[in-house]
């Protein structure tokens, strides 16, 4: 078993990491759902950086394609490739562990101005807007009372393997929340001038006009950033930005919030155990 540091995992060459543990893992008991978290310190209305460094991480998920393997596929690609048995386990012992999914407005809302969380959040992110989120997350959260937050690539809508608009508008309208991942999954580190009216503004005013609601987090391609980004998202009203491969910015926490890459061979015990090592809060 290779040894896994989630802080520094290569996202670019899609997680060279498949830790698989036989050992069974127990549900932790189900709090009920009128225990909070309660907020670490007195807080003003909006919280400094310091404030929100200092606040528990709320484990965050993400997912890609959720199908069966191909036998001519690389390592690689099964890596970001979740079979839906697998995910299907995921799910449910997330849900017999207690789990409740909270939505982007809560995290920044509990970042922000230190408003409670259930006692057991969690985020379900998914990336790229492919059909099978459509067709076999949403369904399988609906299962549990789970919402998820589906980052949409725009050059894809309708196409192939990928949601239509019809079903990006279904999925909002069922209370999941519909946010940006560029035009064409280009890397902010690649920006030049007119790539922010090219990836940024067109995309989400492209994703409003599907949902009749505000788009107002984005996902960085390859979930790689950098500090000269972050100036560019908040001039276009991005409140705030969710990464993959490092620690979060200590001076810019809401525009470098992390999340967990779910590879493809791992069971849902593996996938509890590198969710808390990573998530300690």
């Amino acid at each position: 078993m290779k040894n896994v540091s989630l802080l520094s995992v290569g996202i670019l060459v899609f997680l060279q990491c498949a830790c698989q543990q036989k050992t069974p893992l127990t549900p932790e008991p189900v709090a009920p759902n009128t225990t909070m978290i309660q907020s670490v310190v007195a807080e003003s209305p909006v919280a400094n950086a310091a404030t929100i460094m200092s606040r528990p991480e709320v484990p965050v998920l993400c997912y890609h394609q959720i199908r069966e393997w191909r036998g001519n596929e690389s390592r690689g690609v099964k890596d970001v490739v979740v079979p839906p048995a697998m995910f299907k386990s995921q799910l449910q012992l997330l849900a017999d562990s207690g789990y409740q999914t909270v939505l982007p407005d809560d995290l920044y809302a509990y970042l922000t101005t230190g408003k409670p969380l259930p006692a057991k959040p969690i985020m379900l992110t998914y990336d790229d807007g492919d059909h099978d989120q459509y067709a076999i997350a949403a369904p399988e959260m609906k299962k549990h009372g789970f919402k998820g937050v589906f980052f949409i690539m725009t050059v894809s809508l309708g196409r192939s393997i990928y949601m239509n608009r019809a079903q990006v508008k279904e999925l909002s309208d069922e209370g999941h929340v519909i946010a940006s991942h560029t035009w064409d999954h280009k890397n902010v580190k690649q920006y030049k001038e007119g790539d922010w009216e090219t990836q940024i503004v067109k995309p989400a005013r492209q994703l409003e006009e599907i949902t009749g609601k505000p788009v107002q987090y984005f996902a960085y391609p390859f979930g790689v950033w950098n500090r000269e980004a972050i100036p560019e998202l908040k001039k276009h009203n991005v409140k705030a930005a969710f990464q993959l491969s490092t620690k979060r910015d200590s001076t810019e926490p809401l525009y470098t919030i992390r999340r967990m890459i779910v590879p493809g061979d791992w069971s849902a015990p593996t996938m509890y155990r590198a969710m808390k090592r990573t998530f300690k809060g």
